[in-house]
Order: C-alpha cells, then structure tokens, then sequence
C-alpha cells in the first residue's frame, strides 16, 4: 500500500484557511465600522512574500517580517478574499500596505487574548530552509507614531 498523501485529510491547511477567514471577517467588520471598545490587533506577515506590496523602505528595513499595529489611526482599509489594503503612519508618513492573508503569520488582539500563529509550511528539502534571523542593530531612534513594529513577546503569557 503507497502512502499517497491524497489519502489523508489535510486538517493542517484546512485550518489554515479558516483561521484566515475569521481574519477577513473581523477586518470586513472594522472596515465597515471601525474597531470596537479597546479592540486593536498586533499583525506579523512575510514581508518576502511575493503579494506583499510595502514601501522599498520598510522592505529593506524588514526584509522578513514586520509587525503593524491597527489601532489608533488607520485608513483606507479594504478586505477582498486574498487579502486586505490598509494605510499606516510611520514617523508622520502615511504609506500604504497591502499584505495578503498568506502572507501573515500573526494575528494578535491583545485587548481579550486572542492570538493565532500561522505555522510556516515545511519545506521537503532540508536545504530549503530558511536562515535563522540575525539580531542586528536597528535603532535608528526614528519616531513611530501609530504603527508600530513590537515583539510579540510583550503579549505572550507564561503558562
């Protein structure tokens, strides 16, 4: 008997795929309407990833992930099926994103503790994987107002 994987439920990308829908339900709703009580979201995405449409500048500067906050001020939001378009403000510096739901890897509402981690998806060639990040000096002393990048670390609890 060949161990075919179209012979196994995929439950792993199933879940993927809802999780990335409750995204598009609750971005749709505040884009409709705007963000509810304390709610506000810390969101991690691939910025290699090739839908990903950010400033050169922010490229550069997170040329693997970056972190947005959605909270205090925010325009333009937009949510199709593949993605959302959102406009943050970097140092007084309205830049538009455009970051598909693929490409996120976190999707945090610290406001009620909610969180989900998106799993990267594991390469059969070991020679694939990517390199481990560098801790390089990046404090450049840049004022962000707004949109912030964080460390998800400040959210995390100890269990």
């Amino acid at each position: 008997m060949s161990s075919d994987t179209s012979d196994t439920i995929a439950y792993g990308r199933l879940m993927h795929r809802a999780m990335r829908g409750l995204i598009q339900t609750v971005l749709e709703d505040v884009a409709e309407g705007g963000l509810p009580g304390d709610h506000h979201f810390f969101i991690t995405f691939d910025t290699g990833h090739p839908d990903v449409d950010i400033a050169s500048w922010l490229r550069d500067r997170y040329p693997e992930e970056m972190t947005i906050v959605i909270q205090n001020w925010f325009d333009d939001l937009r949510v199709d099926d593949d993605g959302f378009w959102i406009t943050l403000n970097f140092g007084d510096n309205p830049e538009p994103l455009r970051i598909p739901f693929d490409a996120i890897l976190t999707f945090v509402d610290p406001s009620v503790e909610f969180g989900l981690r998106f799993e990267t998806q594991v390469s059969e060639d070991p020679d694939d994987e990517p390199p481990a990040p560098e801790d390089d000096e990046d404090e450049t002393g840049e004022a962000h107002h707004d949109a912030e990048v964080v460390s998800l670390d400040t959210f995390r609890k100890n269990h």
